[in-house]
């Protein structure tokens, strides 16, 4: 590579890092302890330009380090400081500001999308993007997301929201196909979180935020601190405590004030929340250790996390909720008979479909026999379930490294994640059961667990060829790696089938039945994987690195994927760079194994829709099948121009992935469905209505521009930085099977994100103040309100959100002895999206998927000391 003058010194110190350090499977870490940090010298780093805290960074590549401009391939490179000191405390939101890629919402109203956001890079769904700590894998999360704004159904990603903020030294976001180099999902990028590495010091810190209406408390204290573990080593941990109180962006629902106007008592107003939900007791910890002894370098790291969600769910509505107060859409209240004469019909409506009052209903009902049981005798307001999560993640990564004689480095680590997810519904009932309910009307669904074992052997060697300019750097490595699914069925009223369910009663916790004994249990795969790498200067100017792997599943198979990419210097201010590659994304034994009930919006009412697995027979009935990879192509080409100041890069790309995993409509059981179902002796199909399940269905292609610039000058007594991210991103689906997706499925995956999304930062640092300014832009977006399925017609509830600039500001000061505060806001301008032309239908006051939120703007203070 050729370097000017300026970056001499730069080369010497990465060379340094090549000799002592080992090229792990993502990033080269120097095997010096690392080095001590003071109060001032913490300072100086979190103030530091971006790219020059990088100069370690070589995800994407094996061989020696790079930064930014030197890689062959985007990358982001984002200090941690700028991931800390924000107005959010959630690493998705963090993200969502700093990487215009990166797509997260709040998801107010989505079962367990709501315990963990779905984002997406590169308008993919969030299993297209692998996620890696120091370099090493991170394990998926337990939870499938079923209802994920159609964009991201069905997918199942890893939980980065279990990530301190202020455990993180820098993140980098490799915007470029990597399957060939590390596997499964890297079809959009990768994502490499690095820790922190302190031998002394630390810092504590309370942070303080709240929305412009008063809602919405954010409390946070957070800790920190480094320690030498014996004179060659270190230890740093990292800690956070946060409660959040829950938003309410919503308005009165009219069918409940219809049934409030006609004198049903307690009916909530609103009687549905659309919000941020409630976030208790979310603890996160972080440990990051590494010790030298006798040549190698030992490390080991790990987390552990807990919080429980409390989210907003559809109202019932007394008057009318199919199942439990009525049989045929509102004319007549559902009576359930306990054993005895026939019970008498109850109307609700009048001849005009007008409601009759309460009183004239309530004494018809106070009349009744005792044997004769409404839900209006229990809840005669209706009712509004509360469904929420404990989520608890776990991992430990223990491996070691180091250079034998022949030169060869090595890394063997092995790693352990878990996640789980224990759900629950509160204020809810088991139709089926009659007046036998849970005295709390608290119900548990059940759990569903993730747990990930990987062993990896990685080894590095330069080779000295005679035909390249510096010595070849070959790198070669073995993985294996098993995934387990466990399903854990539910207390005995969550499924229980009562003894209502004979005459219409809807079974099961509502909202979100319970996971029986038959559909419990552990769906494990494994997996070993082989890879090959090469990286070499043919020229001064010409960098060219390849790259293969190979993959064998129990289950589906195997896979082979290759990557070539090339960098060239034009001149020593401007380089050329291209990649071209393979990839895939392997099925989960999540999604070929998942049995799930959840309550969603079909065909304009709300039901209960079975999600089942691919091969079980109702699923076959309708096409269902083994599930099989996913493939893609990637393409990419930019140019980058670092001169003095100035860096300008600008990365176009192509991504094509074939056979995508996803949701199939729902499917309608018929009479004659049941009856050829049951002959086979699949008693289920009387259990469901309508059945989906994952399938290999469509292909898609996406396009895209990524354009970065940054500017650094003295002005105004201090130290500005300039700089500009913005992001084009187009989808475009290729083939599909209208029998499986739907056409308002394509319509959402081409169009719900924002096709434009981009941030300019100001960065002002002067003595021991700083100011930061931030104006994002983000695009228009398209949201199927409540996942209805129609992009047109009388029923269909679309909305077009218009762009809209987001400016976020804030100031802080530092003091000597080691105290500092911010003080900003985010969405300083109070920002809201158009309001939900469908508002009338379940009271969203806003559009529940807007790309930048419906909370409004945010004030917030963050304070602590360094020592």
């Amino acid at each position: 590579m050729r370097s000017k003058p300026s970056a001499r010194p730069v080369r010497h110190a990465l060379a340094s890092a090549i000799r002592l350090g080992l090229c792990s499977a993502a990033l080269c870490i120097s095997s010096l302890p690392a080095q001590a940090q003071t109060p001032e010298s913490t300072a100086k780093t979190e103030d530091a330009k971006t790219l020059d805290a990088v100069i370690v960074s070589t995800l994407g590549s094996r061989g020696q380090p790079r930064s930014e401009n030197l890689s062959a391939v985007p990358i982001d490179i984002i200090g941690g400081a700028d991931f800390h000191n924000q107005g959010t405390v959630d690493v998705l939101d963090q993200m969502r500001v700093l990487v215009p890629s990166f797509q997260v919402s709040i998801v107010p109203i989505d079962d367990a999308a709501t315990l963990v956001r779905p984002a997406n890079l590169r308008g993919l769904p969030p299993d297209s993007s692998l996620v890696l700590v120091n370099g090493k894998r991170r394990h998926r999360s337990a939870v499938i997301t079923f209802l994920g704004h159609g964009l991201s159904d069905g997918s199942q990603g890893p939980d980065i929201s279990t990530i301190p903020s202020l455990a993180l030294e820098q993140v980098e976001v490799l915007r470029d196909g990597a399957a060939a180099q590390y596997g499964s999902d890297a079809i959009a990028g990768v994502i490499n979180f690095n820790l922190k590495r302190l031998t002394e010091g630390g810092s504590v810190e309370a942070f303080l935020s709240q929305t412009y209406e008063g809602d919405g408390q954010n409390r946070q204290l957070a800790a920190q601190l480094g320690t030498k573990l014996t004179e060659d080593g270190f230890a740093t941990l990292t800690a956070e405590w946060r409660d959040a109180d829950p938003t309410s962006r919503s308005v009165q629902r009219p069918d409940a004030a219809a049934a409030a106007a006609a004198g049903y008592p307690g009916v909530p107003d609103p009687a549905q929340i659309w919000g941020s939900p409630r976030v208790n007791r979310d603890f996160k910890f972080v440990a990051n250790l590494g010790l030298s002894y006798d040549r190698f370098d030992y490390y080991l790291f790990g987390n552990i996390a807990s919080r429980d969600v409390d989210g907003g769910f559809y109202y019932r509505n007394p008057t009318s909720r199919a199942g439990v107060y009525s049989f045929d859409g509102g004319n007549t209240l559902a009576i359930g008979n306990l054993g005895g004469p026939a019970c008498p019909t109850i109307a609700l409506r009048d001849s005009q479909g007008n409601l009759i009052p309460y009183n004239t209903v309530s004494s018809q009902v106070n009349a009744l026999p005792s044997h004769c049981f409404t839900f209006l005798r229990l809840l005669p307001g209706g009712f509004t379930p509360r469904f929420g999560g404990i989520v608890r993640d776990s991992s430990l990564v223990a491996g070691m490294k180091g250079e034998w004689l022949n030169g060869i480095r090595f890394d063997f680590s092995a790693s352990r994640g878990r996640s789980e997810v224990d759900f629950y519904l509160l204020n809810t009932i088991n139709a089926s059961l009659g007046p036998n309910q849970p005295a709390d009307r608290r119900f548990r669904p059940g759990s569903n667990i993730q747990t990930e074992t990987n062993f990896n052997a990685d080894f590095v060697k330069e080779i000295d060829t005679g035909f390249t300019v510096y010595p070849m750097n070959l790198a070669a490595g073995l993985e294996w790696r098993k995934e387990e699914f466990e399903i854990i069925n539910g207390d005995q009223a969550s499924f229980e089938v009562g003894p209502l369910a004979s005459q219409g009663f809807l079974i099961g916790s509502n909202g979100f039945p319970g996971f029986n004994p038959r559909q419990s249990g552990v769906f494990s795969r494994s997996n070993w994987a082989a890879y090959l790498d090469a990286e070499a200067n043919f020229t001064e100017r010409l960098l060219v690195q390849a790259a293969a792997r190979y993959e064998d599943f129990e289950d589906f198979g195997s896979t082979a994927n290759g990557k070539l990419t090339a960098r060239f210097e034009t001149s020593d201010s401007v380089a050329l760079r291209a990649a071209a590659s393979t990839g895939f994304r392997a099925p989960t034994p999540g999604q070929s194994n998942i049995t799930q009930v959840t309550t969603q919006f079909i065909n304009g009412e709300l039901r209960d829709a079975a999600t089942l697995a691919p091969t079980n027979p109702i699923s076959q009935r309708f096409g269902g099948r083994q599930l099989q990879p996913e493939e893609s192509d990637n393409l990419s080409a930019g140019v980058v121009f670092s001169e003095g100041p100035w860096l300008v890069t600008l990365d176009l790309y192509r991504i094509k992935v074939r056979d995508r995993i996803a949701l199939t409509g729902n499917f309608a059981l018929t009479d004659a469905d049941r009856a050829a179902l049951l002959a086979q002796g699949v008693t289920d199909a009387l259990s469901y209505s309508t059945v989906r399940f994952f399938t290999n269905d469509f292909d898609t292609s996406t396009r895209g521009v990524d354009l970065v610039a940054s500017y650094d000058t003295e002005q105004w007594g201090g130290t500005t930085t300039y700089s500009l991210a913005v992001n084009w991103n187009r989808t475009k689906v290729d083939r599909y099977n209208p029998d499986v997706t739907s056409e308002a499925r394509v319509f959402i995956l081409e169009n719900s994100l924002p096709k434009t999304k981009g941030n300019f930062n100001v960065h002002h640092r002067n003595g021991n103040w700083h100011v930061n300014l931030r104006l994002s832009y983000y695009g228009s977006f398209f949201e199927d309100h409540l996942d209805t399925g129609f992009i047109s017609g009388p029923d269909a509830l679309p909305i077009y959100g218009d762009a809209a600039w987001i400016v976020d500001a804030e100031v802080g000061y530092r003091w000597a002895n080691g105290f500092f505060a911010n003080l900003g806001a985010q969405n300083l301008f109070d920002k809201y999206p158009d309001e939900n032309p469908w508002a009338d239908v379940v009271g969203a006051r806003y559009p529940s998927h807007t790309p930048f939120g419906f909370n409004g703007g945010v004030y917030y203070l963050r304070a602590g000391y360094r020592f």
